[in-house]
């Protein structure tokens, strides 16, 4: 059975620019207890593309892209950018590594500072970095012109003055500024009206392309993910059950979990009732004290005795697809020697 690793790296040859290994997150709650927030998760991302995370509120997903940003470092594992071990970096180092890993927020309101001015807001990581004199006009205006805003207009206006799609701009503007590579938006979408999504998702598409960003985009619709990710790994309560290229892993899912976060999506036609499909209807266990073998099995309609006592690992149901699963709902290639 494959391990883990295997799950990640399309071509051998592929530029990772991001390599996640075994990572752990654990938050002590006290009386010697601790919530299992991220459990032994792998993955790789591959320079240029987009890696959307996805799962149900408390599966871990904004903890992983919180732990790649070192806030806080995780309790354990490897978190390689382009080469380098950021989990061992002194606060100095990591201080000078920032710049080229930036985060979008969920809250894009409480995210900017209320008493600061836009223009200023965007240029505070030019000022921390190179001091006032790095500061540089042009690049502030050429960022808010990339989110679609006039520094003319905006610059000299604070947060409470606009509303959330506008306020989510500033923050994307902010995150530019400093020309990363790396690109973490954390439910960047998920505060904002449907309508205003469609703008902020096309924001994205075009900053990507026109800045070279590798992005981790992580989202609980399914919907949106799709729209923009290459690549879409699901999270159930801290591990990882799925990973595959987007348009494979939606059209045919392997894992149950993943199967039925799809049916729960809404679906536009009154012929469909809700009866008539397959959704989660127990709440996700707690992460202090997870089930042991496949996390998923306490809700799962496949789960058999196995499930109980051996966690599934990640193993190929496809090119580019990978499931942690005993009963995958898509058949394991078997390979032939």
């Amino acid at each position: 059975m494959a391990g883990t690793g295997d799950a990640h790296l399309r071509n051998g040859d592929a530029d990772v620019l991001l390599k996640v290994s075994d990572l752990v997150m654990e938050f002590p709650v006290g009386e010697g207890r601790k919530v299992h927030a991220v459990s032994g998760i792998s993955f790789d991302l591959i320079r240029g593309e987009t890696l959307g995370l996805v799962g149900e509120s408390g599966s871990g997903k904004s903890t992983t892209g919180r732990a790649v940003m070192q806030l806080p470092s995780p309790t354990s594992g490897s978190v390689m950018f382009e080469g380098r071990e950021l989990t061992e970096l002194s606060n100095d180092e990591m201080r000078r590594m920032r710049p080229r890993v930036q985060m979008i927020f969920q809250d894009p309101v409480s995210s900017l500072n209320p008493r600061r001015r836009v223009s200023d807001i965007v240029a505070e990581p030019l000022r921390v970095l190179k001091g006032r004199k790095g500061v540089s006009a042009d690049k502030v205006a050429e960022v808010l012109d990339a989110v679609g805003l006039d520094v003319n207009k905006v610059g000299e206006r604070r947060p409470h003055e606009f509303s959330g799609g506008q306020c989510q701009r500033i923050s994307i503007a902010r995150s530019l500024v400093l020309d990363p590579e790396l690109l973490i938006c954390d439910e960047p979408v998920s505060a904002l009206d449907v309508s205003v999504q469609a703008q902020i998702l096309n924001l994205l598409k075009d900053a990507k392309e026109r800045y070279g960003l590798t992005m981790v985009f992580i989202a609980h619709d399914l919907g949106v993910v799709k729209n923009i990710s290459n690549r879409v790994a699901v999270m159930y309560l801290g591990k990882l059950c799925e990973v595959g290229e987007a348009g494979a892993l939606y059209n045919s899912p392997a894992h149950p979990y993943t199967a039925a976060l799809l049916e729960s999506v809404p679906v536009p036609d009154p012929d469909i009732r809700p009866a008539e499909r397959e959704v989660l209807t127990t709440e996700i266990p707690s992460p202090m004290s997870p089930p042991s073998g496949c996390r998923f099995r306490t809700r799962c309609p496949h789960a058999a005795e196995i499930c109980a006592t051996e966690e599934p690992q990640l193993r190929a149901v496809g090119p580019d697809q990978f499931v942690a699963c005993h009963f995958p709902l898509q058949p394991v290639p078997v390979s032939v020697s």
